[in-house]
């Protein structure tokens, strides 16, 4: 079984209202569809579209955005089961009692939705968005396989990815949004090395380009890409897509899980048995003593 894979390097638009996001998101699917693609993949906090207003706010839009979340969910599903697709339509801040965290929605093509929040926050989601750190990782059953999700920055910390993968995660989406290239870098970075030392597959979908009407999304760097294991069967790089830096479009990919599973028995290395195991809290590298002359 493969799987045909979709990620959008979304270009942030001034959109301005549900209905514009929507008619988008819709838009986006369709196309996508139509290039035969099963699961696709929206950018990290790319929803924040919907709750742009006519000059840059930034608390006006997180608390906009916080507001929509919930016709923005009923959006996307409808979306996802009109054209018979699993998607991830992108990051969207929910409320969740007194907090506020940043949250993956992963729709399947009846429409039904599982949930995955970020994990560890940025600075500027905690320092000045105040989003709260969610649910630890978890994994999706699907038609199409067992797979996790990591939300930008938590990709940068192997053990989240890990637990998502000894769960028996073969693919992992990693929705972004990075304002410089030192923070797309660092995504991009992080997706090859999970990937590798996971021997599995890491999809990265960022945002792009420049939108001086928002205070929350101005500048985005970034594109897609796929990675894979650095390992026989694969490009030496471990790299099997990726579209062009800030440049919006799509990147599909077609996947295939046995691949994982040859790499794995038979691979040069065995990241993915080999793992290593955290050293007892009392393990200390033992004195050594200089002698002089």
């Amino acid at each position: 079984m493969t799987l045909r894979l979709g990620l959008l390097a979304w270009g942030v638009q001034p959109g301005g209202s549900l209905e514009a996001w929507a008619l988008r998101l819709d838009c986006e699917v369709a196309h996508a569809r139509r290039h035969g693609a099963e699961l696709l993949v929206m950018p990290e906090y790319a929803p924040m579209e919907a709750a742009f207003g006519q000059q840059p706010d930034l608390s006006g839009e997180l608390s906009r955005a916080v507001a929509l979340a919930p016709a923005m969910l009923v959006a996307a599903a409808n979306v996802a089961r009109r054209h018979g697709v699993w998607l991830l339509p992108g990051t969207m801040p929910f409320a969740v009692g007194d907090a506020v965290v940043n949250r993956a929605p992963l729709i399947g093509p009846d429409g039904q939705a599982a949930f995955q929040d970020k994990h560890v926050m940025t600075r500027f989601e905690a320092e000045q968005w105040g989003i709260a750190p969610g649910r630890p990782p978890c994994v999706f059953d699907t038609a199409l396989g067992r797979v996790g999700i990591a939300i930008c920055f938590d990709a940068e910390f192997p053990t989240l990815v890990r637990a998502q993968v000894e769960a028996g995660a073969w693919l992992v989406l990693v929705p972004s949004c990075t304002d410089t290239m030192h923070g797309f870098s660092r995504v991009r970075i992080a997706a090859a090395a999970r990937a590798m030392e996971n021997q599995c597959f890491v999809a990265v979908a960022p945002t792009v380009g420049t939108a001086p009407w928002s205070a929350s999304l101005d500048a985005n760097r970034g594109f897609a890409a796929v990675f894979g294991p650095v390992d026989r069967g694969f490009p030496e790089d471990g790299l099997l897509a990726r579209g062009a830096l800030d440049a919006p479009g799509w990147v599909f990919a077609e996947l295939d899980p046995m691949r994982l599973a040859a790499v794995r028995e038979d691979g040069a290395v065995r990241n993915h048995a080999r793992w290593p195991a955290p050293p007892p809290a009392s393990a200390a590298a033992p004195r050594r003593r200089v002698l002089a002359g």
